[in-house]
């Protein structure tokens, strides 16, 4: 498969792009039981992904008697750091969309409210000339 769609098939996906994340975040190194709990994913999937950013080196395995340690390399703390830059930018935007939403929301209720008043008092006034007509 070429590079190319290694990558989009990987970090076009939330748990593969979370991983490196996970792995970024931890001060120590990681070993697979901990990224499969720390992203909740399968064991079996993390050890696929895992394998699959060894073979792009972002990733290297450091066996400390049984435990396997993974450890990310420089392509994968910068791959890992711009996915943090852009998971940043969209909860900025998603915050803005939702104070712009908020804010309509709030002017259309405004205007309903608006509506609603000069519709009682109109009421009231054809109410009380109802009342004198009937005089």
């Amino acid at each position: 498969m070429p590079i190319k769609e290694i990558f989009k098939d990987l970090f076009l996906q939330e748990k593969p792009a979370e991983m490196l994340v996970f792995l970024k975040k931890g001060d120590e190194p990681n070993y697979a039981t901990e990224v499969s709990k720390g992203v909740d994913c399968t064991y079996s999937h993390t050890i696929k992904v895992l394998d699959q950013f060894e073979e792009l080196e972002l990733v290297t395995f450091r066996k400390e008697g049984r435990i396997k340690l993974i450890e990310l390399t420089e392509d994968g703390e910068e791959i890992a750091h711009d996915l943090e830059g852009l998971v940043r930018k969209f909860e900025r935007k998603a915050q803005e969309n939702q104070k712009e939403s908020d804010k309509k929301s709030e002017e259309s209720s405004e205007e309903k409210d608006d509506e609603s008043s000069g519709n009682e008092s109109s009421g009231n006034e054809s109410s009380g000339n109802e009342s004198s007509e009937k005089d």
